[in-house]
């Protein structure tokens, strides 16, 4: 079993920035077991959207309303996902989870419980 745990979050002023860490544990001796990390958000009243994502390979992906101003990278040393966000909005303000993914044989799909970030004018 993985267990996700988050870190980072808080609240700050339009233009600031946050790290959100995630770091994996359990059965996981390497974050290259992972196809996937990613991190969605959620907002009251809205779905759950997905922010960033970053493949084993090192390929990146992200929302339209973030590039530019965010960064998702992995810290294989720490078995951890990194969301690096900059001159952050008030729009920002959501819940934050950082979700694994496994493909094929062993696939899994795991969740941690999520950071709250807090974005004020």
């Amino acid at each position: 079993q993985v267990q996700l745990m988050e870190s980072g979050g808080g609240s700050v002023q339009a233009g600031g920035s946050l790290r959100l860490s995630c770091e994996a544990s359990g059965i996981v001796y390497s974050i290259d077991y992972f196809h996937y990390m990613n991190w969605y958000r959620q907002a009251p009243g809205h779905q759950r959207d997905l922010v960033a994502s970053i493949t084993r390979g090192g390929l990146t992906e992200y929302a339209d309303s973030v590039k530019g101003r965010f960064t998702i990278s992995r810290d294989n040393a720490e078995n951890s996902v990194i969301l690096q966000m900059d001159s952050l909005k008030p729009e920002d303000t959501a819940v934050y989870y950082c979700n694994v993914k496994r493909l094929g044989i062993s696939a899994l799909d795991a969740w941690g419980q999520g950071t709250q970030v807090t974005v004020s004018l």
